[in-house]
């Protein structure tokens, strides 16, 4: 039987009610009706239950999520999706902090060098509850919003990125994506006990089957779809994954419509050049919204109840590149990316990506002016930037990672492991806890579970891009992927990470 995963109605519902509840909705009522009928609660981890239910049930199932989708959300307003409504968020931001006093022992990254600058950087006041950090169920309870922040509206230095630095950034996307692939969706309990078997926690290469014990060896804790690839016994070169399909699509993109491309030149894009099989969650089901002539944005909303999850972050890397020492430019053009799939914190989780590798691009500023900056182009007031300020100064408090990791994962116990608030707070904490060092960077994001692959990836292309130079990342991380990523995308497969430089060098000066 086939059971095509991330668009099963009686799936979706149980999804959107639990999106419904963090949203500022009340979906109480719908949720009851669900129930009595008989309806499936949501798989936890898999992307479809394992049998289909009776087409009664699925077609209540259709009806539910559209009236789920007409309940007010008491949250519209702190957390919009127009652009225009965003920016109208955008205040001020303050002078920034210093670099947290344990990351002094951490190796010293190659743009330690570079001069902070403190007029555009920094992150948000923390709120007066951010060191405790109370655990909620879901996002209402994070705690109040910080301070009016300051404008993000003049760029930074325009120094445009060297093509080494690029490379860089494209090979420490691969490096985080290829480190977590094989982890992913596994439970942080599960994670630590295999790092732990193999005598690689705290993690400081690829995962590797040598050695594992054989009550786990005998049921294999792996993704099983990455593992035969992306063990350190077997990784010959990088495979295929949507966390790099993704850039290259959006390279892809800038090559045939330029900067000021459209949402419905996304759309184009997709049905041209990136197969439905390589979607997932909010990419699957606006891909299928789009085959049934649902036009954007509401190919975001219509019975989606995965937009608010990573999928738009993990494609917002190219907006960042291209937009050196611009934050908020970087910032919108993740916007129209975005919004083909994506509302609320789904864009600004995108948004607030783009922005950070904008500032990093210029070679000026560490990584915690980075993070001030994607903080600034998102609303204050979301649960995103709440939860990311909250991160962030957790990060800096804390000297022992996993202490911050424990409490991360208490904090946002309510969310789906792929949902973009627990994951950005946790990118944001990895880079802050190991100052921007690259393989810290990576380690600890990756040692933080939830969406490993994509969160790895994140942070990779931020640590790389503040490195400077591939010479500068280690070469057991780099040697294994031999200059050459599988793809399904276009006519890239095969291609190298210094010509995927190049190319994406050529689009920064492209008028």
């Amino acid at each position: 039987m086939l059971r095509v995963t991330w668009v099963q109605p009686e799936d979706l519902l149980g999804h959107e009610l639990r999106q419904a509840e963090q949203d500022g909705r009340r979906p109480e009522a719908i949720a009851r009706r669900w129930a009595a009928a008989g309806g499936p609660e949501a798989p936890a981890r898999a992307g479809a239950s394992p049998q289909p239910v009776s087409r009664y049930l699925r077609l209540l199932a259709e009806d539910l999520l559209d009236e789920l989708a007409d309940l007010p959300s008491r949250l519209a307003d702190e957390e919009p999706t127009d652009l225009a409504a965003i920016r109208a968020t955008r205040t001020t931001l303050p002078a920034p902090p210093a670099p947290p006093a344990h990351t002094a022992r951490l190796a010293p990254s190659a743009h330690a060098a570079h001069p902070a600058s403190s007029a555009h950087a920094a992150h948000l006041a923390p709120s007066a509850h951010a060191a405790r950090l109370a655990p909620s169920t879901h996002s209402a309870h994070l705690g109040p919003a910080a301070p009016p922040a300051p404008p993000v509206d003049a760029p930074l230095s325009p120094t445009a990125p060297s093509p080494a630095a690029l490379e860089a950034s494209w090979l420490g996307r691969a490096v985080g994506c290829l480190l977590g692939r094989p982890v992913e969706k596994l439970p942080l309990a599960t994670l630590r006990e295999v790092a732990a078997a193999t005598g690689n926690r705290p993690l400081t290469g690829y995962f590797t089957a040598r050695g594992l014990p054989p009550e786990l060896a005998a049921d294999p804790p792996w993704n099983r779809r990455a593992a035969p690839t992306s063990l350190a016994e077997n990784i010959d070169g990088m495979p295929e994954d949507d966390d790099l399909n993704y850039p290259v699509l959006g390279l892809l993109l800038l090559q045939r419509h330029g900067r000021a491309f459209t949402t419905a030149d996304v759309a184009r894009l997709w049905l041209e050049e990136l197969p439905a099989g390589r979607t997932f969650t909010a990419e699957r089901v606006a891909y299928r919204n789009l085959l049934c002539g649902i036009e954007p944005p509401s190919t975001a909303r219509h019975r989606n109840p995965f937009r608010e999850w990573i999928g738009a972050l993990i494609r917002a890397d190219v907006h960042g590149w291209t937009h050196p020492g611009d934050p908020v430019a970087a910032a919108d053009q993740a916007h129209r990316d975005a919004t083909l799939t994506h509302t609320a914190n789904g864009v600004y989780a995108a948004m607030f990506t783009a922005a950070v590798l904008a500032t990093a691009a210029t070679g000026t500023h560490d990584v915690h002016d980075c993070l001030a900056a994607g903080l600034g182009v998102v609303p204050p007031r979301s649960r995103l930037a709440r939860a990311v300020r909250q991160a962030i100064e957790l990060a800096r408090e804390e000297r022992d990672f996993d202490t911050v990791v424990d409490r991360l994962h208490e904090v946002h116990r309510g969310y789906h492991w792929v949902h973009s608030v627990p994951n950005t707070a946790l990118i944001a904490a990895a880079l802050t806890h190991a100052d921007g060092d690259f393989s810290a960077s990576l380690c600890r994001a990756v040692s933080g579970g939830w969406d490993t692959d994509s969160n790895g990836a994140a942070v990779g292309s931020v640590a790389g891009l503040l490195a400077g130079d591939p010479a500068a990342l280690p070469e057991h991380w780099t040697a294994p992927l031999k200059n050459r990523l599988a793809t399904s995308v276009g006519d890239f497969d095969g291609v190298g990470f210094d010509t995927l430089a190049q190319l994406t060098h050529r689009e920064i000066h492209r008028p």
